[in-house]
């Protein structure tokens, strides 16, 4: 979503890069390019001139003139501002001391309120909580519906007493605000932590909305009321929650739809305008893309600083501790990586979701944003097909496979004998990698570079240190016999290379001795000389 705002940002602050001293000229000229891009991602003028105005008072203090590096320190206060602006810090739901907890959700319609109460009772029910969703929205069409489908996808019970209107030419039936009272009552007896309450929305702002909504407050008295806000509605989204801030007065905000292409102006204007932090963000479709809201992160992501925090996050909650640790053993132990564990690693990948939303975690990678967007999350389920289309004397050992066989794996896999190839010359740079890493050499070059080298990887550059000098041989005979044992001699008398992996010149039980002399004519032979 922040993807423009984000490639705005970095270029304005790439032209900073490398002054030793800003003038007020360049922080009002970055101040003018900032403020066009948040004007561009159509965030709320009177963010903008806060935000503005508090970087140019800091910018032109002693904070940047006294920096030994401008432009950094420029880049950590729009980073603090943008956090500021997003809320501060992150604030998790509060809970209620005694009985269930009671959780509102209010907002328009198709601002995705019902999607969000099942996703927002799966991220609780992981949590340990025992939630409850009610159906209070008896005026959408299949409103009660579609919460009992997504409750079902959730794994958590629905109440509904009332149907709802089936259709767009049908009247309401049933009083909200008696569903949701039941609701509360029926959570009690059956003794649930937590109540999440699912209310109709308008596709505009009126009394009736306004009236029905805050009945339901009254009636359940909840400990959060959320305000659920599509992120794609721009500036519109600022009148939106300031009317029902003063309608219902909510919580806090849950932002939907960060997944989608829009500027993002609502995240960067909600918090700032309504006083209210921002509490979670929905990400996707599936149940599981629903995460807390953290405004530093948000705010790293934005500046293309990475958010490796989430990431770390969600690989601890996809990949399996004694699967790892079972890895870890084997690497230890020098044992082979086989396509086994290549496949299983995989899987684990998979499981943390999509890569192309991976990728863009990392720090810098906004810069690779068309080559992430390319990049196609299919190749992975290939792989996996071609490694699960072997036997498992293949996976143990693929040096088997000759062509009948990976001709069999292509037709069994449905792919092609070259990317069979293809995988298994990856698997064996990766089989390469991980033997240096059990030897202690550190990392291998993945076209078969020394260990340590990155030489060989594909838009690196080989390593251009200085060469120990070679030792001349005075007088050196004619005779070929003569002067091999001349050579020899001086090579005696230089000391000997620390060993690879070795910082003082110790001996690596690891690594082979080397026959010189047949390297040497190897090489020879090689020069053609």
């Amino acid at each position: 979503m922040f993807a423009n705002l984000s490639d705005r940002l970095t270029e304005t602050f790439r032209n900073l890069r490398g002054k030793g001293r800003l003038s007020e000229a360049d922080i009002d000229g970055t101040i003018r390019e900032i403020r066009r891009a948040l004007l561009d991602a159509d965030v709320a003028v009177p963010v903008v001139r806060t935000f503005t105005g508090n970087i140019r008072e800091r910018a032109l203090g002693a904070e940047v003139s006294g920096a030994l590096n401008p432009g950094q320190q420029v880049v950590k206060i729009v980073n603090e501002e943008l956090i500021a602006i997003l809320g501060g810090e992150a604030r998790q739901l509060r809970f209620a001391k005694t009985g269930p907890t009671v959780i509102m959700l209010a907002g328009l319609q198709g601002a995705g309120k019902t999607t969000l109460a099942g996703k927002l009772a799966h991220h609780l029910k992981q949590q340990g909580h025992t939630p409850l969703l009610v159906a209070a929205d008896l005026q959408r069409p299949n409103a009660v519906t579609q919460l009992q489908v997504v409750g079902q996808r959730a794994g958590v019970p629905v109440f509904a007493p009332e149907p709802g209107v089936t259709r767009e030419d049908e009247r309401p039936r049933g009083n909200p605000v008696k569903v949701a009272k039941k609701g509360l009552k029926e959570a009690e007896q059956r003794q649930h932590s937590v109540v999440i309450v699912d209310t109709a929305g308008r596709l505009g702002i009126d009394a009736e909305l306004m009236r029905q909504a805050s009945d339901i407050r009254k009636a359940v008295e909840p400990d959060e009321v959320l305000y659920v806000i599509d992120a794609m509605i721009g500036q519109d989204a600022v009148a939106t929650a300031s009317a029902f801030q003063e309608g219902v007065d909510f919580t806090g905000v849950v932002l939907t739809k960060l997944d989608g292409d829009a500027r993002g102006g609502a995240a960067l204007s909600v918090a700032e305008i309504t006083g209210r932090p921002i509490m979670f963000a929905s990400t996707g479709e599936k149940l599981d893309d629903f995460d807390v809201f953290h405004p530093d992160r948000m705010a790293s992501r934005i500046l293309d600083m990475g958010d490796i925090l989430t990431l770390i996050e969600q690989a601890e909650k996809a990949f399996d501790q004694d699967e790892a640790e079972r890895m870890a053993q084997k690497v230890s132990q020098g044992e082979d990586f086989t396509l086994t564990d290549f496949l299983s690693q995989m899987q684990q990948l998979k499981n943390m979701g999509s890569m192309k939303k991976m990728l863009t975690m990392l720090p810098g990678m906004g810069q690779m944003r068309e080559q992430i967007e390319n990049f196609d999350e299919r190749e992975l389920v290939r792989i996996e097909a071609i490694i699960q289309s072997m036997t498992p004397r293949e996976r143990d050992n693929p040096k088997v496979l000759n062509g009948s066989r990976r001709s069999r794996i292509a037709a069994g896999s449905g792919t092609t004998v070259a990317q069979i190839n293809s995988l298994v010359k990856r698997f064996e740079d990766a089989q390469k990698m991980m033997r240096a890493m059990s030897r202690g050499g550190g990392m291998p070059s993945m076209n078969g570079g020394a260990p340590g080298s990155f030489g060989g990887l594909p838009g690196g550059k080989k390593s251009k240190g200085k060469q120990a000098p070679q030792r001349k041989v005075k007088g050196k005979s004619g005779n070929p016999a003569k002067r091999a044992e001349q050579e020899a001699a001086a090579r005696d008398r230089t000391p000997a290379a620390p060993a690879p992996g070795s910082a003082f010149g110790l001996p690596s039980p690891q690594q082979p001795e080397v026959d010189r002399s047949a390297l040497g004519a190897d090489l020879s032979k090689y020069l053609g000389r």
